[in-house]
């Protein structure tokens, strides 16, 4: 069904605290890529941060993906590096350089970004913020205040997402 887009200037934001990676928020991905085509620019779909300790990368990987969010391409880095988790877990932070050069980014750059740390206070502020209203794992969503756990299911979750973001938009 096609909907009227919405008011000019309107917009409603979705907070998704992910980890790059985990394999749930991977499979989420299907999920986000419907959501932006059915609402394009007016769902801000946000990026937000939760490195799980059982992953030893995922620290790295989420300033990674600061540094691809800097050069202008941090949802295609996100889903190249979600593509490739598994890989991830045996490779290391070279496979997050790899990845950036395999996109035309400034790779140099990326490995610099991972010794220097610059990118740690978001990915710490965004983890913070994630216990503060109760994340405990990856995929998380909140959209109008609603907290959505898809680290169980993801199974109804969009449908629900297309509700609050349909009242907001509306």
């Amino acid at each position: 069904m096609d909907l009227p887009p919405p008011p000019a200037g309107r917009r409603a934001v979705l907070d998704v605290w992910c980890e790059l990676q985990c394999p749930d928020c991977r499979t989420a991905l299907d999920d986000l890529k419907a959501l932006r085509e059915r609402y394009g620019d007016a769902l801000d779909i946000q990026l937000r941060h939760f490195p799980l300790p059982k992953h030893a990368h995922a620290f790295a990987a989420a300033q990674a993906y600061e540094e691809a969010y800097a050069q202008g391409r941090g949802w295609e880095y996100a889903e190249a590096v979600l593509a490739r988790a598994e890989d991830l877990d045996a490779a290391g932070e070279p496979l997050l350089v790899d990845i950036a050069r395999e996109l035309g980014l400034d790779a140099e750059e990326f490995d610099t970004a991972l010794i220097d740390g610059r990118h740690l206070l978001v990915v710490d502020a965004d983890l913070a913020e994630g216990k503060a209203i109760g994340v405990t794992g990856t995929p998380t969503y909140v959209i109008a205040g609603e907290r959505l756990d898809g680290g169980q299911s993801q199974s109804g979750l969009r449908a629900r997402i297309e509700s609050l973001a349909d009242q907001i938009l509306a």
